[in-house]
C-alpha cells in the first residue's frame, strides 16, 4: 500500500510540472505591482519583469491563480527577514507548479525593502515562498562561493506594515516543525495585481 501512494503522489507531482503556465502573465506590465492584503495591513511592492524575468512570471501566476490567498506569514526572524507563500492558513502547503530557475546573479541585492525567493540547499529549488528582507543581507546575494538568493521586487508601500510584522513575538511551532513562527496567526488575505 505504501508504494501505490508513493506512485501516486509521484504522479500528482510530474502532472503538476506538467501543467506549470509558458505563457506570459500579464505580458504588458514590465514593472508589476502587487497589493498585499495582509492581517496587519497592506504592503505594495513593484516586481521587475526586467532583472527577473522568470522569477516574476512564476509568481504573477501564482498570484493569477489566487495561490496566496489566506496563506501564513510562517517566519520572523528580527533584523533579517519575515518569510510568506508556503503554507495555507490551515497549515497545509501552498501548491505550486514546479520549482523557478534561480535568478540570483541579476543583479539586485537583498537590502532592506527587496522581495526574494526562499529555497532549499539546491538553488533552483524556489516554488512559492518569499520573504522580504529586514535589512541589508548581502550574505543572501549570490559569491564566488555559491549561488544567493534571488531577489525580484522591492517594497514601495506599507514598510512600515513589514516592520510591524516584524515585531511580534514568535517561538517554535511544532505543526509546522519551524522555529521563528508567529505565537499569533498572520496571514496574507490575498496578493493582487494593481
Amino acid at each position: 500500500m505504501p508504494k501505490l501512494i508513493i506512485f501516486i503522489l509521484l504522479s500528482i507531482s510530474l502532472q503538476s510540472w506538467a501543467d506549470c503556465p509558458t505563457d506570459k502573465a500579464y505580458p504588458n506590465n514590465m514593472f508589476p505591482e502587487l497589493s498585499i492584503d495582509t492581517t496587519h495591513g497592506v504592503i505594495t511592492v513593484e516586481l521587475d519583469r526586467l532583472k527577473a524575468p522568470l522569477t516574476v512570471n512564476h509568481i504573477l501566476h501564482l498570484v493569477k491563480n489566487k495561490r496566496y490567498d489566506n496563506t501564513l506569514v510562517h517566519r520572523i526572524v528580527p533584523g533579517f527577514v519575515i518569510q510568506s507563500g508556503a503554507f495555507q492558513a490551515d497549515l497545509s502547503p501552498v501548491t505550486v507548479c514546479g520549482d523557478v530557475v534561480n535568478e540570483s546573479g541579476n543583479g539586485l541585492k537583498n537590502t532592506r525593502g527587496s522581495l526574494s525567493m526562499a529555497r532549499y540547499n539546491d538553488p533552483h529549488s524556489a516554488g512559492a515562498s518569499f520573504f522580504i528582507n529586514l535589512g541589508d543581507n548581502d550574505n543572501l546575494d549570490p559569491s564566488a562561493d555559491g549561488w544567493g538568493y534571488a531577489v525580484f521586487g522591492y517594497v514601495t508601500g506599507g514598510m512600515d506594515v513589514v516592520d510591524k510584522i516584524a515585531a511580534v513575538k514568535t517561538e517554535y511551532n511544532r505543526e509546522l516543525d519551524a522555529k521563528d513562527a508567529p505565537v499569533d496567526t498572520i496571514k496574507i488575505n490575498s496578493i493582487r495585481v494593481k
